[in-house]
């Protein structure tokens, strides 16, 4: 029987989390099963700052950043997917059956998108394209969401969008009992309203109904699911649910009361995913679940953000110093950075106009990646009695600049941030034997690997494949 392969992408949990989950749940899915899969730290290798952005492409096409060259989504794809594809496109390449639902840098759609089973872009991506074409209503509503909910979760609900999604429900396979939890979550918010924060893993919740009507009826042999859910909790509430990592804590009780549970709550519904995914398997033996996550998360500091710097008017902040309309496009960026590719002509001038900006006397930080692509990263929080910006000679008010000190509604700071350690574990049920030990390999492996599973040809660049048992 040839194997197949779920890869469900479960953004920076580190073993701390799933093994603490399994001591909290023991009923859950993966304390059950963890003592029968097949176990595995991972290690990235990269050598930029450690970001999802980095570390998952690392993880797909089989090299580090340093050959790979991706630091930032929007960056122009097509030279790296010339030079290091993906391991879908590799596969698809091979003839194997795909499927791709939210993987990091998987915008604009690949060019022969019929060899493809199903292909739904991530949330960072420019346009709500899809294949089946009928998906775009829902990432059309989800784009819209996750834009909407940077950093404070919105009040707002896209109502327009949210119509035309739920008209289409139905037939993308999305559940009653789905609905019945989004209502149930809605209710909770009117007595507690600090769950809001909770809408942002209710769209992870949404995807998946649809990724599994996909995988249901579409059956690819190889097939990727991303979720930022739990990671994104983590770096908000690690210092509520860990507060003894920190020497120094500045958190109120009252902060830590309120939030010590939202790591676990981000954690059951990942583990709901995943026993949907070992139901599946297990009605359909041939299908492995590997679930990894790219690199971990730990401690940093705990210290509360009342309030952090972003560039509410993009385009204003544009004009303001001295960049037209043509000259520039925004790309989509995770808050607090800011991705704009430059006409050549005028990328020198903005690289060394951002060079000059200093906020509280310190500088912005900045990326360039290539000769027109440029991300800038605002870290600036607690602002206190500073309201403009040097600007070389000048100094400009933060409003003319279309910058906003924003108040942080849970003020939670990034309490945890990113480790090179995360997790490969693998559920097969054919194999229920109980399995001991957690080797370690690099995520620069798990592509060549894959390749090996399926019979297709490794590429001379990338490493050879390990032994996964």
């Amino acid at each position: 029987m040839r194997r197949k392969i779920v890869l469900y992408e479960l953004n920076e949990v580190p073993w701390r989390v799933l093994d603490q989950f399994a001591a909290w749940r023991p009923t859950s899915h993966l304390a059950r099963l963890l003592p029968v899969m097949r176990r595995f730290g991972t290690f990235a290798e990269d050598r930029s700052d450690l970001s999802p952005w980095i570390t998952w492409p690392t993880l797909h096409r089989g090299v580090t950043d340093e050959r790979h060259g991706i630091l930032s989504f929007g960056q122009d794809l097509a030279p790296v997917n010339r030079e290091y594809p993906p391991i879908w496109e590799l596969l698809a390449r091979a003839g194997v059956s795909v499927g791709v639902c939210g993987s990091l840098h998987t915008y604009p759609l690949p060019p022969e998108i019929e060899r493809y089973r199903f292909f739904i872009p991530d949330v960072f991506a420019a346009g709500a394209e899809c294949f089946p074409e009928e998906i775009s209503t829902f990432q059309a509503f989800n784009l819209e969401m996750t834009r909407n909910s940077a950093r404070n979760v919105s009040r707002r609900i896209p109502w327009s969008r949210a119509l035309r999604f739920l008209a289409a429900a139905p037939g993308l396979g999305f559940k009653p009992r789905t609905a019945i939890d989004v209502a149930g979550q809605l209710v909770s918010e009117r007595g507690r309203p600090w769950q809001r924060v909770r809408r942002r893993t209710y769209q992870t919740v949404l995807e998946f109904d649809m990724f599994m009507h996909q995988l249901e009826t579409t059956r690819p042999d190889f097939s990727t699911f991303f979720t930022n859910h739990v990671a994104s909790s983590m770096h908000r509430y690690w210092a509520a649910t860990f507060p003894k990592d920190y020497e120094e804590f500045e958190y109120t009780g009252e902060w830590v009361d309120t939030y010590r549970g939202e790591i676990a709550w981000t954690m059951e519904k990942a583990d709901e995913l995943f026993g949907r995914l070992v139901r599946f398997a297990e009605r359909n033996p041939e299908y492995q679940i590997w679930v990894t996550t790219s690199m971990g998360q730990a401690a940093t500091e705990a210290k509360p953000v009342a309030t952090e710097l972003y560039i509410g008017d993009v385009r204003r902040f544009m004009i303001a110093l001295g960049f037209a309309p043509e000259d520039w496009s925004e790309r989509p960026a995770m808050l607090p950075e800011y991705a704009f590719r430059l006409a050549p002509h005028r990328f020198a001038a903005f690289r060394d106009t951002i060079a000059a900006l200093r906020i509280a006397g310190k500088p912005i930080r900045y990326t360039e990646a290539g000769h027109d692509f440029v991300t800038i990263s605002l870290r600036h929080k607690n602002l206190t009695g500073v309201d403009t910006v040097q600007v070389g000679e000048r100094v400009m008010s933060f409003e003319a600049l279309g910058f906003s000190n924003t108040p942080i509604e849970d003020l939670s700071g990034p309490s945890a941030n990113h480790i090179p350690q995360g997790c490969l574990v693998i559920y097969d049920p054919q194999d229920r034997a109980l399995k001991a030990g957690r080797a370690e390999i690099s995520t620069c492996e798990l592509a060549p690997t894959l390749l090996e599973r399926f019979g297709a040809q490794r590429p001379d660049y990338m490493r050879k494949p390990v032994a996964l048992g």
